[in-house]
């Protein structure tokens, strides 16, 4: 896209239109609901006329091939627009890459029902973190998301390892900030595979990249949809010797706000070097 290309087009988009874009671009799937709550939460005097206005904004962007609808909505049929899901189009992909300077394609496909299932559970948590900002209830010091928020590190045998978390985040009350690995559950995967991903934050924590940085190491977080899986993944966590007591924590989506908003009960702990 030529720079007049981009200057033609963004005299035609506004701030939030922008903004809209850019976190289509920071979270790849974003519901209508979703977007609305990010972008249009205040200055609309009932929830229905900021639904409106979301649509509204949603089908120009949507003409000027700048986003584009998924074939499967979250909630079928019955959620109406507030179930659509939307992605980055190619135009809006080229205009965003054009302003940050980027050269190399991102491809937005229509993703696998797991896929997309997981992604907005994902932007659903970053979501609520806004809104307690909104609400005055912390400051979001920094949000980021897949793939800025992974760390590459050396493991004990010398090889590379990357940890993948899905979001990391940093939150502050008052004088005190708290940061956050947080992984979004969905009970698709057996309680086995988290310990072997508890484990490999383990083995990042005891490098003291994170620790030498800043300070601490986070709170690492899941969030799972229910006290059935909560309970699971906190009995294999217990059942295995090699995980550290204290520096894992699994909370219910209904719970993810009020730990926010509590922050640390206690100090991360960190694991011994191996």
């Amino acid at each position: 896209m030529s720079p007049a290309a981009v200057t033609n087009l963004l005299m035609k988009l506004s701030e939030r239109d922008i903004a809209i874009l850019e976190s289509l671009r920071a979270h790849r799937l974003l519901t209508t609901n979703q977007i609305q709550r990010l972008h249009f939460g205040r200055g609309h005097a009932t929830i229905t006329a900021a639904a409106g206005a979301t649509m509204r904004v949603l089908t120009r962007l949507h003409d000027h091939r700048l986003v584009a609808r998924l074939e499967r909505r979250i909630g079928g049929v019955r959620a109406g627009s507030s179930g659509v899901v939307w992605q980055l189009a190619s135009v809006g992909e080229r205009l965003l890459r054009t302003m940050h300077g980027e050269k190399q394609r991102r491809r937005y496909v229509e993703p696998t029902p797991a896929f997309a299932a997981h992604t907005l559970a994902i932007a659903e948590l970053a979501v609520q973190l806004h809104e307690l900002q909104g609400d005055g209830a912390v400051e979001v010091v920094s949000v980021d998301t897949e793939p800025s928020c992974w760390r590459s590190f050396v493991g004990p045998h010398g090889n590379v390892e990357w940890l993948k978390p899905d979001l990391y985040a940093i939150t502050a009350n008052g004088e005190y900030e708290d940061h956050w690995f947080i992984e979004a559950d969905l009970a698709t995967e057996h309680p086995p595979v988290v310990v072997r991903k508890a484990k490999v934050y383990q083995r990042y924590a005891a490098t003291g990249a994170h620790q030498a940085r800043h300070g601490l190491f986070p709170a690492v977080t899941w969030v799972v949809p229910d006290t059935a899986r909560q309970r699971a993944i906190q009995a294999a966590l217990a059942a295995d010797k090699a995980i550290q007591p204290g520096l894992f924590r699994v909370v219910t989506t209904d719970e993810f706000s009020e730990l926010i908003r509590q922050g640390h009960a206690e100090p991360t702990a960190t694991p011994d070097a191996p």
